[in-house]
């Protein structure tokens, strides 16, 4: 039995993640911000401030974590209306998570699992699945934050000796999933038609219950010691196969409209809307060849059974 400490406990991630611990039989510590929303078993820690700014001083005495999961940061947002979006990224997902990492290391912590984004490396693939060597070019302040807290968590390491790992998910899916994935499945429902038909480029995608599993095998591996891992299911999908898929277990007709995809980017042109149309319309596919190797990962959830879990979920709650 490990003793993990999970930031983010009872967000989308984090609840899994704790679950999955929990019934490895793990002790676990979930921060959070607000009280309520980590599964039973798991002792919460309600503190440490914006940016962790107190998470120091906050620390409570005998919390001892073997490792640490760090799943809690700004996340990516479209339409942010931040003044300087790079700076307040920055405060978080960098400042915050050196200050969460310092902390972690001062009260014996060995291992720092930080969960980045593939959106560190890029926002589409060059003709091929994008792989953790592949030379990083984050396109937006969301990607840049993750980036730079990956090369600070790094220095950290090398100067103290603390083991880093770091995890970058593509889209991450499943009950409860909020933003695009949730108003993919709202335009399905009512039967929207999506002008999707004619997208033939891939998408990878990973679901929580398979994130959640590579999460705590990080944490708990000897063999992910100082590893970087890209994580997907693995059944990559078109959106246009996406959509048929959810409307397959949401009992709804797909309604798919066969557009150009030239016209889709010249529309994305005309709206100011590129870089949402190109993340319908262009390929992001990465290669988790790298974690099922060396750590003899498989994904216990097949894309199928994540989107069937998924739409479950939806058509219990709309």
């Amino acid at each position: 039995m490990s003793r993990i400490l999970v930031t983010g406990a009872n967000g989308f991630v984090g609840r899994a993640l704790c679950g999955a611990l929990v019934s490895g039989g793990h002790a676990v510590t979930g921060l959070v911000r607000q009280g309520g929303g980590c599964p039973g078993d798991v002792h919460e820690w309600v503190g440490a401030g914006k940016d962790f700014e107190g998470v120091k001083s906050d620390w409570p005495e005998g919390l001892r974590p073997e490792s640490v999961v760090h799943l809690a940061a700004r996340v990516h947002v479209l339409n942010d209306d931040a003044h300087d979006p790079d700076a307040v990224f920055h405060a978080t997902n960098v400042v915050g998570t050196l200050r969460v990492a310092e902390a972690a290391l001062q009260n014996g912590a060995r291992r720092f699992v930080f969960v980045s984004s593939i959106k560190a490396v890029a926002e589409r693939d060059s003709g091929r699945a994008l792989r953790e060597d592949d030379p990083a070019a984050p396109q937006d302040a969301y990607g840049r934050s993750k980036y730079a807290a990956e090369q600070a968590l790094l220095g950290l390491g090398r100067e103290t000796g603390l083991d880093v790992v770091i995890v970058r998910p593509p889209l991450v899916y499943g009950p409860e999933v909020r933003a695009n994935f949730l108003r993919l499945m709202d335009a399905v429902r009512k039967g929207v038609p999506l002008p999707l038909g004619s997208v033939r480029a891939k998408r990878s995608l990973v679901y929580v219950g398979n994130l959640a599993d590579a999460l705590a095998r990080c944490a708990t591996d000897p063999r992910a010691t100082q590893q970087c891992f890209h994580v997907a299911d693995g059944d990559d999908l078109t959106v246009a196969g996406l959509v048929r898929s959810l409307g397959r277990h949401l009992h709804k007709p797909a309604r798919l409209v066969p557009v150009p995809v030239s016209w889709l980017r010249l529309a994305g042109q005309l709206t100011h809307r590129t870089p949402q149309i190109e993340r319908l319309v262009g390929s992001l596919q990465v290669d988790s060849g790298r974690i099922r190797s060396v750590l003899d990962w498989q994904p216990p959830y097949s894309t199928d059974d994540g989107l069937a879990a998924t739409a479950d979920w939806y058509r219990s709650t709309h």
